[in-house]
């Protein structure tokens, strides 16, 4: 907490009440160093201490940065003790409403502590308590609370002071060993090293680290004055007994002198005990087994005429005053030696956990026989699901047909054998070990064998694609036991042995017919075997080709499926059930007819309806010589065809290079609905005549012109001067003008037929 907020926090404490009765520790610091530690540290026989030195700063005098604190009924959690500090020590009690941040930088740090902490800067302002002991027992202990100005915002995440406790022989014979660090661990007690989540665990905040060991921010009531401070924390260490060893206690500031720490250390907190081992806990993974397959056997020996007790749940046990001892059921045990008749008594503490017994209980597998000869082949891994509901946990060690495990089963996924009981051995998750019989039995049930399971396939090339679950199994299980399983296999073998299972959804592989094998089960049981034979039907398909037909002018005809079927139906509006039926509609008539196998094909008739064409009119471009065209404009529902000779047919209804002459223009309807017919002329003009009274060609005239009566031709000489001119019913030009013949020239013409005028020109030959 820094100064503003400890200044908002102190103008709180004053303006309510209910904080006044908070209480808070006191301090001495007139405790010489050899009083701190005999008569608050230690207070206990079974350490010899000595050797007894303290340094830090005196700042004024009566003041130090070393005090015995009293907890003075407050909620700390030592009842006494003593503070070591990086201030003055009488700045330590509470209430937290102010900054500790405080020294000098002329006091100096320490050179041990920056080794044991791997500090790469100078400490500074440091404070030390140092003493020998010499223990009579093989485990000391002691515990302690480190608190900090430096627990507060994003402080936490990147500073910290530092703090050791450096323990070695004090012959020197090994280097010092910090015991101030997190349990289990190498890590130091650092502000940096234990706190909650900082912000929201990005920067500038920081994730929560060893968050189980922060003891909590303070608020402006807390017994100390400081932000925060750690969980009491243990440390610890094993010694040898009657071995003088030195300890240094050291506090120091790091980096700078701001934000000042302090060690609270518990009053009579160092322990010598005698450590009895590790808790034996299911915690721990580490309990014993109640089959006895594995024992504790506490050992309490010091050397010496010692006398010793075993206690469990702190009740002295009747008769265990041995230095061994051998717990046989769950509890707190303890044990208590009086080392050599003197006042000191050491104790020691161990936790025993047995972990539960194993279900051994027998378990059955039933298999199925596939031949009859009374021996089936045995996975035996199909007990271990029944093992593992019995025993959660458990691995699965090794299967013996002996109880004692001298047999070893090889394969155990595939043991051949007739009913008999073979083994499994076990182990929990703390290795203790059973063994659990399992019973081998051949299941012995009845199960009809199915008719073939037939079906129809549309493709005709005998593969089809069953699903087993839907169209098998519901015939198999029929009069069965409710909650069989069935699944299916190529060969009896894999049935039995549950191995290679088909697909639910499964193609034969053999066409037309196919054996397979369904093997039917009760949880991990055989109930049995029986082969089923899927066949697969195709439809003949002689006859239901689809089929185009054509009515004419709407008079019925008739549709025919094959015959030789049991069933056959029709989608007309009658839904006709007979082979053959009249329509007198068009439309897209369907027929699905069925086998004896009760396969199903279909035939689908498209009718299309056609009728006799009318012609509506003939486009004629003649008077072109020999390249004159012949259009014909037909109407009707019919697909027609069309000739000018009545032989030849085209599907085009243009004529080109027609010659000029009489004509019948024919249009057949191609699905026999009959021929209309219609005549027509090609006309054209002769290109000479020759008027020599020879009775040929006497005459220049247009055939076919009596067809337009009202028509009218006119001829012109080369100089445009008319010689001629007679009408449709004319018989022509005779070659005369005034009955003189003209002389043999070329002459020219116009002819008016209906809307058209044809202009050319012919010659006159004599």
């Amino acid at each position: 907490m820094n100064d503003i907020r400890k200044a908002l926090s102190l103008g709180l404490l004053i303006g309510f009440a209910t904080t006044a009765d908070a209480q808070y520790i006191t301090t001495d610091d007139h405790y010489t160093a050899q009083q701190l530690v005999e008569d608050v540290l230690v207070n206990s026989p079974c350490a010899n201490v000595e050797n007894f030195t303290v340094n830090g700063d005196t700042f004024n005098p009566g003041e130090t940065s070393y005090a015995f604190f009293n907890g003075n009924g407050s909620s700390f959690p030592f009842a006494n003790g003593i503070v070591l500090s990086t201030a003055r020590a009488n700045r330590s009690p509470g209430p937290n409403n102010n900054l500790i941040d405080e020294g000098s930088p002329d006091w100096a740090g320490d050179t041990d502590l920056e080794q044991a902490l791997n500090l790469t800067t100078p400490t500074k302002n440091a404070t030390v308590l140092e003493f020998d002991f010499t223990p009579l027992s093989n485990h000391i202990s002691f515990d302690y609370i480190f608190a900090s100005e430096e627990y507060h915002g994003t402080a936490t995440c990147q500073y910290s002071d530092g703090f050791a406790f450096l323990l070695r022989p004090a012959d020197l014979s090994e280097p010092y060993t910090n015991l101030a660090v997190i349990p289990n661990t190498n890590t130091p007690v650092l502000v940096t090293n234990i706190h909650p989540q900082v912000g929201n665990g990005t920067s500038p905040g920081c994730p929560a680290m060893n968050e189980s060991y922060f003891g909590g921010f303070n608020g402006p009531d807390a017994p100390i004055n400081f932000n925060g401070q750690t969980a009491v924390m243990t440390a610890e260490s094993a010694v040898t007994p009657n071995v003088k060893y030195h300890i240094k206690l050291v506090i120091a500031d790091f980096k700078n002198i701001r934000y000042d720490s302090a060690i609270f250390l518990g009053g009579g907190s160092f322990r010598v005990q005698k450590d009895l081992g590790e808790d034996r806990t299911m915690a721990n993974g580490n309990p014993l087994c109640a089959d006895g397959s594995n024992t504790a056997i506490l050992d309490a020996t010091e050397p010496g005429n010692n006398t010793y007790q075993w206690f469990r749940n702190n009740i002295a046990i009747a008769g265990a005053t041995n230095p061994q001892f051998q717990p046989l059921q769950d509890g707190d045990y303890s044990v208590e030696i009086t080392l050599n008749a003197t006042a000191c008594k050491s104790t020691g503490e161990i936790k025993i956990e047995f972990a539960a017994p194993l279900d051994e209980s027998t378990v059955g597998i039933f298999q199925c026989d596939e031949n009859n000869d009374g021996m089936a082949i045995f996975n035996l891994n199909k007990a271990s699901d029944r093992i593992l509901d019995n025993n959660p946990n458990v691995s699965f060690i090794n299967y013996y047909e002996d109880a004692s495990g001298t047999n070893l089963i090889t394969t155990p996924q595939s043991y051949t054998s007739g009913p008999k009981t073979v083994y499994i051995k076990i182990a929990n998750q703390y290795g203790c070990p059973g063994t659990v019989p399992i019973d081998l039995q051949i299941a012995n049930n009845t199960v009809p064998v199915p008719p073939p399971f037939k079906t129809c396939d549309d493709d005709t090339d005998g593969l089809y694609h069953f699903n087993l679950p839907a169209e098998v199994t519901p015939r198999i299980t029929t009069g069965l036991p409710a909650g069989l399983d069935v699944n299916y296999y190529l060969n009896p073998q894999d049935a039995a042995m549950g191995q290679n299972e088909l697909s639910n959804d499964y193609y034969n592989t053999e066409a037309f017919q196919q054996q397979i094998w369904a093997a039917i089960t009760n949880g991990p049981d055989c109930y049995g075997l029986i082969p089923v034979n899927l066949t697969v039907n195709i439809f003949p398909t002689a006859g239901m080709e689809d089929m185009v037909d054509f009515m004419c002018n709407g008079v019925a005809i008739p549709l025919e499926a094959p015959a030789g079927f049991p069933s056959y139906s029709w989608n007309d509006t009658a839904n006709s059930t007979t082979r053959k039926i009249n329509v007198d509609q068009p439309g897209t008539y369907i027929v699905t007819v069925t086998d004896t196998n009760g396969c199903t094909a279909t035939k689908t008739f498209v009718v299309t309806g056609s009728e006799k064409a009318t012609i509506d009119s003939v486009d004629i471009q003649d008077f072109r010589g020999d390249e004159n065209t012949v259009f014909i404009n037909a109407s009707g529902s019919g697909d027609y065809e069309y000739s000018l000779d009545g032989q030849h047919y085209f599907d085009n209804p243009m004529f080109t290079n027609v010659v000029s002459g009489e004509y019948t223009v024919y249009v057949n309807d191609k699905h026999e609905c009959g021929i209309t017919t219609k005549s027509i002329f090609v006309m054209d003009y002769p290109k000479f005549f020759t008027p020599n009274n020879d009775g040929v060609n006497d005459y220049w005239q247009i055939p076919f012109l009596r067809l337009y009566p009202s028509s009218e031709v006119i001829i012109f000489d080369r100089y445009g001067k008319v010689v001629y001119g007679f009408s449709g019913n004319g018989s022509g030009w005779d070659g005369t003008l005034n009955s003189k013949p003209l002389p043999s020239t070329d002459y020219w013409f116009s002819i008016s037929i209906t809307n058209r005028i044809i202009r050319g020109h012919f010659a006159l030959k004599r």
